[in-house]
């Protein structure tokens, strides 16, 4: 069963910084790309980042890149969104997700991820 779960999400003056985590069961984490999403009141999910299963690659949507990183811990089948320099345009809710294929490449086809947590809160303060 695949499991995700994310936390990390909170409040934050405009300028601040956050880490999501995801947690992930083991399988999922070694086999499937992980990617983020975020989805602000009023509007359509959209894509953030997402790395393949063993992190060898990532990908940025253009508007996130420079702000925000993902990154991995084996360890602990985590990966994280490090976000810096937030703006109060960066409130929504933080979805981590998991590709329904094995072993693929990045994507930031919404429709690609199969598996979904249950989504973190970021409210950015002005």
């Amino acid at each position: 069963q695949v499991q995700l779960v994310e936390s990390g999400g909170g409040l934050v003056q405009a300028g601040g910084s956050l880490r999501l985590s995801c947690a992930a069961d083991r399988h999922t984490f070694s086999t499937r790309a992980l990617g983020w999403f975020r989805q602000a009141p009023g509007k359509e999910r959209e894509f953030v980042t997402c790395t393949i299963w063993n992190g060898a690659r990532t990908y940025y949507a253009d508007s996130m890149k420079g702000r925000f990183t993902i990154s991995r811990d084996n360890a602990k089948n985590t990966v994280y969104l490090q976000m810096n320099s937030l703006k109060p345009e960066d409130t929504a809710v933080y979805y981590c997700a998991a590709t329904t294929s094995y072993y693929g490449s990045t994507s930031d086809k919404e429709s690609e991820y199969g598996y979904w947590g249950q989504g973190t809160q970021v409210t950015v303060s002005s």
